[in-house]
This record gives C-alpha cells, structure tokens and sequence, in this order.
C-alpha cells in the first residue's frame, strides 16, 4: 500500500513539473504574436489531444465509444471536461496570457483550499491537522511569492488575479469529478481523459468559432507542439492514474511542484527576475508539500 502511494506521489509530482513547463511554451507562444489567444491555445490543446488520445483507446481496443451506452458516465466525463478541464486550463492560460507562468501557476495552487471545503462540507471530512498546518505553510509561501514580499502589495494585475482563482477552483472541479469513476476502474483513465479534452475542446469552440490569424513560423508550432505532448497527453495521464493511489487533497498539494517549475523555468529561459521573499516563499511551497506525506504512527492505547 506504501508502495503504491509512493507511485502515485512520483506520478502527480512530474505530471504537476511538465505543468509547469507548459505554461513557459505558453508564454513563449504568446510572445510569438499578439494574435495566439488564449482561447485558441486551449482549444488546439483540448481538441488535438482529445482526438489522440481517443485514437489510442481505440487501437489498444479499450472501446470508447462505449460511453455513449451508459449516460451516466456520458455526463460525468462530460461535467470532467467541462467544467473541471476548461477553467484549469483556460483560465490558467488567461493568467499566463495577462501575467506570466509562475504567477499564473501559483494562483492555481490555491485549489487545495477548494477541495478540503468540498470534503468538508459535503462528505463530512474535516481536514487533518497536518493538512491544515501545510495548508497554512503553502499558502504564506504563495502569498509570498505573489506579492514579492510587499504584503500590502499585489503584483498581479485583477485581470491576472481573477483568471487565476478561477483557475484554483478548476483544480479542485478537475480533481474530484473524475475520482470515483477512476477509483472504480471501470472506465479506463485514457478513455476520461480523451473524451474529456475533447468534449471540453468542442465546448470553447462551439462558444467561441471565430479563429485568429496564427503566424505560420516554426516556433509557433514547436511551442505548440510542447503544450501538447509534455502540457497535456503526457502529464494528464500521470495525474488521472495517480488518484488510484493518493487522496484529493495530497493530489491537489502536488500541484505545488507547478509554480515550483514554472518559476525556475521563468528565471532561466524567460528571464524572471526573483527576489529574496520569492525564494522564501518556494522553499515554504515545498516544506508544506513534503510535510503533506509524513504519517505519524498512532499511539496504541493504553501505551
């Protein structure tokens, strides 16, 4: 059992780095051209995505048109792409799009706070005192991260701030939809993942047809070609077979080795500049994210 939480510790962690990595292509991809929006970043993601990976259900002969029989998993799946896969990836996008990726992928860390109130809330399960002590470590690390450590002090635009807490409420939505459903393993995770993408992909466009003018250069489609593969069908693979083994709430405090990358990569290839309050704030991140897997042994009554 020990192992196998590991497992899935390992998975979400570098699932949550490639993450990270894909907000920089982003950014790069926004740099390239005032043009690439961030609706048609995430709609080439979704769709492309969806449609290969559902191509590789079907080779492997998982059947995923078989969803179609059973509404109820038709509708989860959709309610996963939609509401759970939109917001974490376009509002994260916005973000990225207003800000930079290390912002944007900070924001979206607050997603923890959603789920412990979710499962407060609605499955009557308060939160662990360990969980409560790395939630307050991670969020003083974000906080001070954000804010550089001028605590009277946001920098972020709202635009930037908005996108981003959207985008922590799709990180709890993203989480805890499709967790049942993997759990029972009845519907394979690759199979959730595709139609989900693609469902949610469909979704933009159907609300948003018109496209840009996207500038037909080799970066544009190499930075594309990065949020694909190491943005979406590598990483959300890793995460969807990770709830297998962890809980909601460790899944969604992996989530901080995304701001953790995505700052790093920020500094080296995008020229981020750090303060000493940034570099306080991360090593707080990761103090709460490794504090979040420490069991202590109960004490046998009566001992």
């Amino acid at each position: 059992m020990e192992n196998k939480k590991v497992l899935g510790t390992a998975m979400i962690i570098i699932a949550c780095t490639f993450w990270g990595i894909s907000g920089l292509f982003a950014k790069a991809l926004f740099n390239v051209s005032s043009s690439i929006t961030s609706m048609w970043v995430t709609q080439t993601r979704m769709i492309s995505a969806g449609i290969i990976l559902v191509l590789i259900s079907q080779l492997r002969g998982d059947h995923p048109f078989r969803i179609f029989t059973d509404l109820h998993v038709a509708w989860v799946i959709f309610a996963y792409g939609v509401f759970g896969l939109v917001p974490v990836q376009f509002a994260y996008f916005m973000a990225v799009q207003y800000g930079n990726a290390s912002i944007a992928t900070i924001l979206q860390f607050i997603g923890p706070f959603f789920i412990i109130a979710y499962q407060a809330v609605f499955r009557h399960l308060p939160p662990r005192r360990i969980e409560i002590i790395c939630a307050i470590f991670a969020f003083l690390g974000v906080f001070t991260i954000a804010t550089h450590g001028q605590f009277n002090h946001l920098a972020m635009t709202p635009s930037v701030l908005i996108w981003g807490l959207i985008s922590a409420v799709g990180v709890a939505t993203n989480t805890l939809i499709p967790q049942n459903m993997l759990r029972e393993g009845k519907v394979p995770s690759l199979i959730i993942t595709g139609w989900g993408l693609l469902f949610a992909g469909l979704t933009l466009l159907a609300i948003h047809p018109s496209q840009p003018h996207v500038p037909n250069v080799p970066s544009v489609w190499l930075y594309s070609l990065g949020i694909l593969v190491i943005g979406t069908l590598i990483p959300f693979q890793l995460a969807n077979n990770s709830l297998r083994y962890i809980d909601a709430t460790t899944f969604s405090l992996m989530d901080a080795f995304e701001p953790l990358s995505a700052t790093i990569g920020s500094v080296i290839f995008l020229h981020l500049q750090m303060t000493g309050a940034d570099i306080i704030g991360s090593i707080l991140v990761i103090v709460a994210v490794l504090a979040i897997n420490i069991r202590v042994p109960e004490k046998i009554k009566g001992s």
